[in-house]
């Protein structure tokens, strides 16, 4: 994920293990940002820019998008995801996916794209408007600028899984505390505005799920928790042993179950407009 080197709200680093969680987190989000791309419009032979590739999955399934005759090109501003990624493409034999290190709004590029895209980016903005105003530039009149991020606001259990209930609670405070808006739905349409694009056309989508249809998203929720421990505990939002870390999505799995609860996750909502 592309993060100014300025703004302290990116909590998640670019570590190893990280980029590892980054990889399962994909095959978590890969249904809803598909959805989102093609009905956005992204299509065979279009030239498109990834902001804040990470491991890269996102440019791939861009990459699968557009086909052969198109290129994508993905940027990070951490040298370790660029390395992975491209490590990637080249393992998938992806000649047409290349990555870039630095600031997507700051590089320049020798030819306009027919779309910029970007999945959990503007949330640790400081600024999301200025972002999107600033890749708006590399997009060539008529083109595209679609990003997917996700809105933790209604996340539940019915009936009630306490600990669920609490990771995620916990997860929005650490956000919150770090100065990252976890709540995008309420913010993409002005993100856009004031932008100076027109208003966004948005789509919303969520986990639900009980009993095994739940395990993937539990797990994925208990890897984010291990990542945000540090911070957690340094902003006092929870204080949690190996323990309690290596034992939460079992736990979290074993109480949704033994309640029989319905499990809602965090809303994935897309946005995209032209330029």
């Amino acid at each position: 994920m592309i993060m100014r080197k300025t703004n302290p709200a990116y909590v998640l680093g670019h570590s190893e293990g990280e980029l590892s969680r980054l990889k399962i987190q994909a095959r978590l989000l890969e249904s809803a940002t598909r959805q989102i791309f093609r009905e956005a419009g992204l299509e065979t032979g279009m030239r498109v820019l990834d902001v804040g590739s990470g491991a890269g999955d996102v440019a791939f399934l861009a990459a699968e998008l557009v086909g052969v005759s198109g290129i994508v090109i993905g940027t990070d501003i951490a040298a370790a995801a660029v390395a992975a990624a491209t490590r990637s493409a080249e393992e998938r034999g992806l000649a047409r996916v290349s990555f870039r290190e630095g600031d997507a709004a700051e590089l320049t590029f020798d030819q306009p794209f027919d779309a910029v895209v970007g999945r959990y980016v503007l949330l640790f903005q400081a600024d999301p408007a200025e972002l999107v105003r600033k890749i708006a530039r590399h997009v060539r009149p008529g083109g595209l600028v679609i990003f997917h991020e996700p809105d933790w606001v209604g996340t539940r259990s019915i009936p009630p899984a306490p600990t669920y209930d609490r990771c995620c609670e916990w997860i929005r405070e650490t956000f919150r505390l770090a100065g990252t808006d976890s709540n995008m739905a309420g913010k993409l349409f002005t993100t856009f505005i004031r932008a100076g694009m027109g208003p966004p056309q948005m789509r919303m989508q969520t986990f639900i799920g009980g009993g095994a249809a739940s395990v993937t998203f539990l797990e994925a929720v208990a890897d984010l928790i291990r990542t945000l421990r540090p911070k957690m505990e340094q902003l006092g939002v929870a204080a949690l042993s190996d323990a309690d870390v290596e034992t939460l999505a079992e736990r979290l799995m074993h109480e949704a179950t033994n309640n029989e609860s319905v499990i809602v996750g965090r809303a994935e909502v897309g946005a995209w407009a032209r330029v």
